[in-house]
């Protein structure tokens, strides 16, 4: 595990490395706020890398704008983020990338990953229980839409005070995405 301190507009985190090796090329981040008082409920946002959408800008889905607008509370809360390399809910980009050439001809999210002989969902959030765990993190308030993430936490020996809901608004590029999210994967979406 590697850290330093880097500042944003949002505040100055400390961003630690968990990785399989030193040198790990892509090991799993938590940006922790400099001002955390990891004795209180926690704001946290456990966030899937989506090189597309965090880095790229892409409005194909809502993933860039949910990570914006996690740092905008998160570091008004001096929370944690947590970073998990899962592109594309765990397929990686290049699969991630032929995913959305299936959507480009009718298929949803879903459908698009099992035609390429992927699960819908691949991810585990027991990564992100684990950084948390090693933060010695007790009991959070997790931004999140994802009951998966939920159950997770549950699941684990942190205690789970609150969801707080994270709505981005929906553009005319990721309206049936959102849709498919709600409907046939459970988040939790007005």
């Amino acid at each position: 595990m590697s850290q330093a301190d880097i500042p944003t507009k949002w505040g100055v985190f400390t961003i630690y490395t968990f990785g399989e090796s030193e040198a790990d090329p892509m090991p799993h981040l938590a940006l922790v706020h400099k001002d955390l008082d990891s004795d209180t409920n926690v704001l946290v946002r456990i966030h899937s890398e989506c090189i597309t959408g965090d880095l790229f800008g892409s409005t194909r889905c809502e993933c860039g704008s949910q990570l914006v607008k996690s740092f905008e509370e998160i570091g008004a809360e001096k929370g944690i983020i947590i970073y998990l390399r899962q592109e594309g809910r765990g397929i990686g980009i290049i699969q991630k990338l032929k995913a959305y050439q299936l959507q480009d001809q009718g298929l949803n999210t879903i459908e698009a990953n099992v035609e390429l002989g992927h699960e819908p969902d691949g991810r585990s959030f027991d990564l992100g229980i684990q950084i948390l765990e090693h933060l010695r993190i007790r009991s959070i308030r997790l931004l999140t839409n994802n009951p998966d993430k939920l159950q997770a936490i549950e699941q684990s020996d942190i205690e789970l005070i609150e969801r707080i809901p994270l709505i981005v608004t929906p553009s005319e590029h990721n309206l049936g995405y959102m849709q498919t999210k709600k409907d046939i994967m459970g988040h939790l979406l007005d």
